[in-house]
């Protein structure tokens, strides 16, 4: 036999259960400045590897493969934030078709 749902097996949730434990301007500067680092560590990526070719172009002893490993952690680096970007602007598109 099936029995009905007992109220007291679920707990009750107060309100203040439901507040979020940090601050949304707290949490938006961490968001902002972890943007901010992964911008700037694709931007370092690039301009290591552009250093490296320029060296190698030059004629400076700078072995191949440092340059092509360079260029190839530049461009995955590259790739990534651009699917990253891709994502958010999805998400975002998607937020706004939501009816409210």
């Amino acid at each position: 036999m099936i029995q009905g749902v007992n109220q007291g097996w679920v707990p009750a949730v107060s309100n203040t259960e439901m507040l979020p434990t940090t601050k949304s301007s707290e949490a938006q500067k961490a968001f902002s400045q972890f943007l901010k680092d992964a911008i700037n560590k694709v931007n370092d990526e690039q301009v290591k590897s552009d250093e490296l070719t320029q060296k190698l172009v030059n004629g400076e002893n700078v072995d191949l493969h440092q340059v092509m490993i360079a260029s190839q952690k530049a461009s995955i680096s590259l790739q990534l934030a651009l699917e990253v970007r891709n994502k958010v602007i999805e998400a975002y598109q998607e937020m706004m078709r939501m009816q409210v």
